[in-house]
């Protein structure tokens, strides 16, 4: 037995249990996992730090080591967005539609978990945690495959997750984390039809590319993220420059950042000068030959425009009007996370119903398109698919349906 199948096979076993587990099981299982993950907090942490000394040594770059690192604030964030998971409506055997027939027979259409769950994931060890809670609240077991470079602090997590499901009454076999990085096992994982109904790859263009083309498992697309904001003749600003650079400089090397800055031509004069003060000696700036005339700025090229660069790099356009910027991200865009900054009420509109995208803003960061944000306490990554979600994957974005039929000795003439 391989050894894809051999955890697959663990999985399945638990499958019919975990469907089936009540609310209160599944919460306090939940619970128990946060008190599991406090109480190894100090041995999650070490191993973290084995894995930021390796990637530093490898030249990993400055916005991916901050994907991969864990500190005390960020396990919070992981046991904080697990409680918010335990508070939320469980979205299992609810029916949002019941109705009766001409013959009698009441139809009801009844939510029920997707059953076992894949993620392929790179850096960032929260997903471990994340994913796992969504799935176990949700009905479904999961299996994890992170990247190399997060190997140590993933152990320690899947560890901690275990221990605290043997003091609930859910088996810690609905969870299953392929140790070994040998990406024979991901080629395995996206044949396990057998196993697996479902693959969520999380990560970088090459990692989702490589997915989608080779699984024969279902597969739901979490996208690349190369965001934009637009900043309208009649933006505040002040108020265009907070969020510009919330957006890019918060935290760089995630999915919802800005990564290409769109400014009206009207205001550019104005605008880019601040940015290039609130950027100088932090964000490289790569512009187009309008920018380039207004502040000091490196050229931009093609590929530019096309980039997440998960950087403190930002490319930034002189457009005409609203217009030409909803082209410019039509061209360009990855459908995660666009932003307008105007104060004009029919160009907010138009921005809104035009752009094609699982996220739109108004006079806001692009940072927020995030499932812990959004309410859902965690999330399985950002979807940028329109079948069968779109957006932060919470809770109910990881159900189907069963149709429950009642009858009365109906039979069909």
């Amino acid at each position: 037995m391989s050894y894809i199948s051999h955890k697959g096979r663990l999985l399945r076993k638990s499958e019919v249990q975990l469907s089936i587990a009540s609310t209160e099981d599944k919460n306090l299982a939940l619970r128990r996992v946060c008190e599991s993950l406090e109480n190894n907090r100090n041995k999650i942490l070490e191993s973290n730090a084995l894995d930021i000394n390796i990637a530093e040594k490898n030249g990993m770059k400055s916005g991916l080591i901050d994907r991969l690192r864990l500190d005390d604030k960020r396990i919070d964030g992981i046991i904080k967005g697990i409680q918010t998971v335990i508070k939320l409506e469980d979205p299992i055997w609810k029916s949002d539609k019941v109705w009766t027939l001409e013959n009698g027979l009441t139809i009801s259409k009844m939510t029920v978990p997707l059953g076992i769950i894949g993620i392929i994931y790179e850096s960032r060890p929260n997903v471990t945690a994340d994913a796992f809670s969504l799935a176990l609240k949700s009905g479904n077991c999961i299996m994890l495959r992170g990247s190399s470079s997060a190997i140590n602090s993933n152990i320690a997590l899947v560890n901690a997750i275990k221990e605290g499901l043997k003091s609930s009454n859910i088996s810690e076999d609905v969870i299953q984390f392929i140790e070994e990085t040998n990406r024979e096992h991901v080629l395995e994982m996206l044949k396990a039809t057998e196993y697996l109904d479902l693959i969520i790859p999380r990560g970088g263009s090459g990692l989702i590319d490589f997915v989608v083309k080779n699984s024969s498992v279902s597969t739901l697309q979490t996208g690349v993220g190369n965001c934009h904001i637009f900043v309208d003749e009649s933006a505040d600003l002040e108020k265009a420059l907070n969020i510009v650079n919330n957006a890019k400089t918060q935290r760089v090397g995630v999915c919802n950042a800005c990564e290409t800055l769109l400014v009206h031509e009207d205001i550019a004069d104005k605008f880019l000068p601040m940015l290039y003060e609130k950027f100088k000696n932090r964000v490289e700036i790569r512009g187009c030959d309008k920018t380039r005339e207004i502040i000091e700025a490196k050229e931009a090229t093609e590929l530019d425009w096309e980039e997440e660069f998960l950087d403190y790099i930002i490319a930034v356009k002189v457009v005409k009007d609203v217009k030409e910027a909803i082209e410019h991200i039509q061209i360009y865009g990855t459908k995660h996370s666009e932003a307008i900054i105007t104060e004009n009420l029919s160009n907010a509109n138009m921005f809104l119903r035009r752009i094609d995208a699982s996220t739109v803003y108004v006079n806001a960061s692009t940072r927020f398109t995030d499932g812990g944000e959004f309410g859902f306490g965690a999330e399985m990554g950002i979807s940028t698919q329109k079948m069968h979600a779109r957006g932060p994957i919470g809770l109910e974005q990881l159900v189907t349906n069963k149709y429950v039929v009642i009858g009365e000795g109906q039979i069909r003439k």
